[in-house]
């Protein structure tokens, strides 16, 4: 039996991602020298879509760089990856493409700073991505882009009957009218704190114990493993998330694959799973 592929789209930040691998964090003041490297494309919404797509969806992505050098490598790797990437820059340029640096201690606990660089504006998703929404099957948004962007995709989302899964990272107040059209929230623990009343569902992911379903208040417990990354484990809960309701699932049922699927993400080193050395 053939079974229907699933459309998802996603918008988000995407740029360079620094993978600085150190025995421990700094106290202030402190030079540490890196044990390793790495350096890979990534973003939040960029990492979910990737996600998605590894789970058989058929993804479209939305994102912004700083040249035109930029944005061909990145269309390159999202082509590898069977996303279609809608990757706009400007010219001239008028800010570098975003660039995170993130460290990674011994004990696969991560410390993430980022310079947003170029940034989408409403009119990106007017001039070329009004269509993979409408024919989405769920839209993922996250709060890596201004929320101009994020109104004006949930307003396309909303007019043609679209889910809205949304990821409210980093934490910030969320519009109203926006808030008023999301299907599913899934917070961090501390992102839920700042979130407030909303009447979408609420997942709430905790880490390594898993993610809490609000109107239930069950518990989807994850399953043990040794971490050695946890970098991107949220983005591929979100990712795998999205697709096993765009597919059908229950939220149980969702829950846990995308549990499972972030519990494994951990055990590799970076977003897009280098095995460990």
């Amino acid at each position: 039996m053939n079974v229907k592929q699933v459309k998802i789209a996603v918008i988000g930040l995407v740029g360079r991602s620094m993978f600085f691998e150190v025995p421990r964090f700094h106290a202030g003041g402190e030079t540490i020298h890196a044990t390793n490297f790495h350096e890979e494309w990534g973003g939040k919404g960029f990492n979910q879509a990737i996600m998605a797509a590894r789970q058989g969806a058929a993804v479209s992505f939305l994102g912004k760089a700083g040249s035109e050098a930029d944005a061909t490598a990145i269309e390159t790797f999202c082509e590898t990856e069977g996303v279609e990437a809608h990757i706009y820059f400007s010219r001239p340029a008028t800010e570098p493409t975003a660039c995170a640096a993130i460290l990674t201690d011994g004990t696969g606990e991560t410390r993430v700073t980022v310079a947003r660089g170029i940034e989408l504006d409403e009119a990106d998703v007017d001039f070329g991505f009004k269509e993979p929404i409408a024919a989405a099957d769920i839209l993922l948004l996250n709060n890596e882009v201004p929320d101009e962007v994020n109104l004006r995709a949930s307003e396309i989302a909303a007019a043609h009957g679209v889910r809205i899964v949304f990821n409210p990272a980093p934490a910030r107040p969320i519009p109203a009218v926006l808030a008023e059209r999301v299907f599913l929230f899934t917070p961090n623990e501390f992102e839920a704190s700042a979130l407030g009343d909303v009447s979408g569902e609420v997942v709430t992911t905790l880490g390594a114990r898993g993610c809490r379903i609000r109107s239930t208040g069950e518990i989807i417990p994850a399953p043990t493993v040794r971490a050695v990354d946890t970098t991107g484990a949220g983005d591929t809960f979100n990712g795998v998330l999205a697709v096993r309701l765009a597919e059908g699932d229950t939220l149980v049922n969702a829950c846990r694959a995308a549990n499972e699927a972030a519990a494994r993400s951990t055990t590799v080193r970076y977003v897009f799973g280098v095995p460990e050395m």
